[in-house]
């Protein structure tokens, strides 16, 4: 498709401000409209179809993570609004067919990612692993639209009614055992790829917290409760309280998500804080409410390191600090380092690899300035001379890495280049 004028003049003047660094530069002029040229699909009911490159299907995370970074221009930019606008709605089309679903078809083409999965899948639904996040970024998206551009008619009967069934859809998975009917198994030898107890997923206390079968890396949760996920849920949440109120005038609504909210946080402040022996206070990645953990972090986001992208605390929470420099050490059964490269990976990809997204977002989340320029050369150089970033990559043989063309890990790396040009830093 072609760019919107915003974006082709954005890029201009970025090439003008890259032209010190070539490589960088085009870097840059790949990754930044890489959803819009190769992703994207404007369809004839009005609405936006965004697959997440390799895989041609719509993941409600991924697809808003992809467009981020355009939403600073799309105040002035009416192909922009199309686009966007078209996002908000189509999101909300898919969230209102089923809010368990993580990803869609295009159609009601009836293909699934596995025809064998149990987990009662209908013929829009690619795949349908439960995930939090997934119900949390679409509002994100919504919320952050609106407050750029001041544009109130994507505020439709459809987005009011997918937003009163996130909140049902969170406050039924409080009490996943007794209240939810979802399930899910899968024909694997893979235990990421499935949900033990017969699809019901290990049992969970009640804990005020939201309980989820599959993290933001698609893999399964060893715990019900995702500490990253129900952070992203309390801010979310504060979202559809404002929304419910300036936008509905419902004021139910509104007093049905702060209750939520407030459940959900004292969970997280209660359960999901575990005394390191060598950290401190930090946050555990998952816990049941029975006093099991499991500490980690995964480069999928939300994760721990990204508290402060998802807006739940602030960079120098100390509690977010401690849990940092557990994130990004070897205690942290999934980080890792090699000759070229040094973060965090995920159980999702080979053993070893380190994720580009990571080292994206632990750039956006730092207030060090070394650090993040650190980051940035590695990012640079890692990229296997393809021109763009990928998913994981072995730490000692870049060329050696896992999907060529993943949107979302270049939306985020544009992301970072765009904060760093605003800051001087590259």
């Amino acid at each position: 498709m072609n760019l919107p004028a915003s974006i082709t003049e954005f890029l201009n003047e970025a090439d003008l401000k890259l032209a010190h660094n070539p490589k960088l530069q085009k870097l840059f002029r790949n990754c930044f409209p890489n959803t819009l040229e190769t992703t994207t699909k404007l369809l004839d009911d009005g609405t936006t179809f965004i697959f997440t490159g390799d895989i041609p299907s719509m993941w409600l995370r991924d697809s808003t993570e992809q467009v981020r970074h355009y939403i600073p221009f799309a105040k002035h930019d009416m192909d922009l609004q199309r686009i966007l606008g078209g996002l908000i709605a189509r999101q909300m089309f898919y969230i209102n067919i089923d809010p368990y679903t993580n990803a869609f078809n295009e159609t009601a083409s009836d293909k699934h990612y596995r025809d064998t999965d149990d987990c009662d899948l209908n013929p829009w639904m690619w795949e349908r692993k439960y995930e939090l996040d997934s119900l949390c970024f679409p509002v994100q998206l919504l919320y952050a639209y609106w407050k750029e551009t001041g544009i109130t008619d994507i505020f439709t009967t459809s987005v009011y009614q997918a937003l009163t069934s996130i909140v049902n859809v969170l406050i039924t998975e409080q009490h996943h055992d007794q209240k939810s009917l979802y399930h899910f198994t899968r024909q694997t030898k893979m235990h990421t790829e499935t949900l033990q107890n017969n699809g019901r997923g290990l049992r969970s206390n009640y804990t005020g917290m939201t309980w989820s079968g599959f993290r933001p890396s698609d893999d399964a949760n060893l715990y019900g409760y995702n500490i990253p996920g129900n952070m992203f849920a309390v801010v979310i949440l504060g979202h559809i309280i404002e929304i419910a109120m300036d936008i509905y005038n419902d004021v139910r609504l509104a007093a049905r998500a702060e209750k939520l909210r407030a459940e959900i946080d004292f969970g997280i402040q209660t359960y999901g804080i575990v005394d390191h022996p060598k950290y401190g206070k930090i946050y555990a990645y998952e816990t049941d409410g029975y006093g099991n953990y499991c500490l980690m972090d995964d480069a999928g986001t939300p994760g721990l390191i990204t508290i402060p992208y998802i807006g739940y605390t602030g960079i120098d929470d100390p509690i977010y600090q401690n849990t940092r420099r557990f994130a990004l050490s070897f205690d942290n059964p999934y980080y890792f380092e090699g000759k070229y490269a040094k973060g965090i990976g995920s159980p999702h990809t080979p053993g070893g690899y380190v994720w580009h997204m990571a080292l994206s977002v632990q750039a956006l989340t730092s207030n060090n300035v070394d650090e993040i320029k650190e980051l940035i050369q590695t990012l640079i150089a890692t990229d296997a001379d393809t021109g763009y970033m990928h998913e994981g990559f072995h730490p000692d043989d870049p060329s050696n890495f896992s999907r060529p063309w993943f949107a979302w890990s270049n939306s985020l790396f544009a992301a970072l280049i765009c904060k760093a040009m605003d800051e001087g830093l590259v």
